[in-house]
């Protein structure tokens, strides 16, 4: 016990300082790159008409992917709150499987389908028509609507879920009409929370690279990260990357904070948390949600299933440098998992907005610009290629910091909301109040984060290719050669031992931090 009265204080001073050197670090990590940047181009200038052609196009890709990705999710999540099916929550699980399977994987299970020589192209052929061309906006939209359908379906039958169930059930008792319940119940919902979801894709969809990298098909569709891409590898225009990524700085930063307000607005009605039952879903409605389920289930597993199906039978002859290549990715994940883990703990524990922040800025960055920054940092020291992967490390676990700060910082709230004070009476602080108060009750989401880090990582492609090892390539870069090279079946191989491993620590790190928690 404490031997005196003791203040309750929200955050130690050593937790404070601990918050704000990791602040402090995430600040120049993000800026000193940046800064390296315009200070070797010596001075920038005005963005030319191309820079704004890939503007457009950013804002036209992103707008179109986040609208079509909300407009397909209403009817999956309503058939999903509608319905109870066995499977069920399987099918809800696999709606996380996209956010952390890889893009390059992903993109060669859309060209499997799409492709010039897929399975769509080869039906046509056969009944005698022109084949469709994947490459280009269609095909960058085709990519964004499978990534981010699943987020928007979760986050709207999240919305389903806060109508209480009294409401469902005094609309039977009144006998309304599946359009009248819509209008009264469900709309509402909708159009309090389809804004925030929205511009959270917007958001997403500003900075994508490798879709637009292999989809884009052109300058006619380059957005602002390909932008950077090519200004660092065909001109090596610093000064023409540092301003696009200034622009797409201010771009990002302004839709995180628009997604922040829209977001707010969200909130549930009140409830007694029974379980929700519906009786508005009979008839037609009955088939048409059977209808909906099943497009979306195979819209989503479909390609997934046919690069993984082709890779099985190829994995075992995969060359000694796909396997290498799958070692050297590993510790890189391992790498970047453990430096965001520990670096969004230091930001999260002091339990100060601005501190949070600052790791959330890292969404709005540019990692071909923070590699690049890195590389001419570090260059009067020592030779920048000797340290690619520990850049890539570095840069990966910034990305990765947004989603780890957000699953652990609601968690030490909470914590500190329900076992503060009677810390503070104990007169735990520092060390100790982490020890025994924060670690014990923390271990499942942090072991949540670490495999969510770890498997973003892993399927990472970006500063690895900008500035490619001539020997210790990471996983997706290969995939990436294998698919420009037309070695479709390697890819394929490659691509499924890329799933199993990203999805492998995922689940590994999760399971741990579940089995701590029992």
């Amino acid at each position: 016990m404490a031997q005196r009265a003791v203040a309750i204080s929200p955050a130690s001073p050593a937790m404070l300082r601990l918050g704000g050197a990791a602040a402090l670090l995430v600040a120049a990590l993000i800026l000193a790159p940046l800064a390296a940047v315009l200070w070797r181009a010596g001075g920038a200038g005005w963005p030319g008409p191309a820079d704004w052609a890939a503007l457009r196009f950013t804002l036209l890709q992103a707008s179109l992917s986040a609208i079509l990705s909300a407009a397909f999710a209403i009817p999956v999540a309503r058939a999903l709150a509608r319905r109870r099916f066995a499977g069920r929550a399987a099918l809800i699980t696999l709606m996380g499987a996209p956010f952390i399977l890889p893009v390059i994987v992903a993109i060669a299970g859309l060209l499997t389908i799409f492709g010039r020589n897929g399975l769509v192209n080869s039906a046509l052929g056969a009944l005698g028509l022109p084949p469709i061309d994947i490459f280009g906006l269609h095909g960058v939209l085709l990519a964004h609507v499978f990534f981010n359908l699943p987020l928007a379906v979760r986050l709207l039958l999240e919305g389903w879920r806060a109508i209480p169930a009294e409401h469902f059930r005094l609309a039977a008792q009144l006998d309304l009409s599946p359009a009248t319940i819509f209008r009264t119940l469900e709309y509402p919902m909708l159009r309090a929370r389809l804004p925030g979801i929205c511009a959270v894709i917007f958001a997403i969809c500003l900075s994508s690279f490798a879709t637009v990298l292999i989809l884009g098909g052109g300058p006619a569709a380059t957005n602002v990260e390909l932008a950077i891409y090519q200004a660092f590898t065909f001109d090596f225009d610093l000064g023409r990357a540092a301003v696009l990524s200034a622009l797409q700085l201010i771009l990002v930063a302004a839709a995180a904070v628009l997604a922040l307000i829209l977001a707010g607005n969200g909130t549930a009605a009140p409830g007694l948390d029974r379980l929700v039952q519906r009786w508005d879903g009979a008839g037609g409605l009955r088939l048409w949600d059977a209808a909906v389920l099943t497009l979306a289930t195979a819209f989503m597993a479909l390609p997934i299933a046919l690069v993984l199906g082709r890779g099985a039978a190829s994995v075992l002859g995969l060359p000694v440098s796909i396997w290498m290549a799958a070692g050297v990715s590993l510790l890189v994940a391992l790498a970047s998992a453990a430096i965001s883990v520990l670096l969004a703990l230091a930001l999260a524990l002091p339990r100060r907005r601005r501190f949070e922040a600052v790791g959330l800025m890292t969404l709005a960055a540019s990692p071909l610009v923070l590699g690049t920054g890195l590389f001419l940092l570090i260059r009067p020291f020592t030779f920048p290629g000797n340290h690619v992967l520990a850049i890539t490390a570095l840069v990966n676990a910034a990305m990765a910091l947004p989603f780890v700060l957000r699953s652990l910082s609601p968690e030490i709230r909470q914590i500190e909301a329900t076992y503060g004070r009677l810390s503070d009476s104990l007169g735990l602080s520092g060390w100790h109040r982490f020890r025994w108060l924060l670690l014990p009750r923390l271990r499942r989401p942090i072991g949540f984060a670490t495999g969510l880090a770890a498997a973003l990582s892993m399927g990472d492609l970006g500063v690895i290719a900008l500035f490619p090892p001539p020997e210790a390539a990471t996983l997706p870069l290969e995939i990436y050669r294998l698919l420009g090279a037309y070695r479709t079946e390697a890819a394929a191989g490659a691509s499924l031992v890329l799933t199993a491993l990203s999805f492998g620590l995922f689940l590994l790190f999760d399971r741990m931090g579940r089995h701590a928690d029992t």
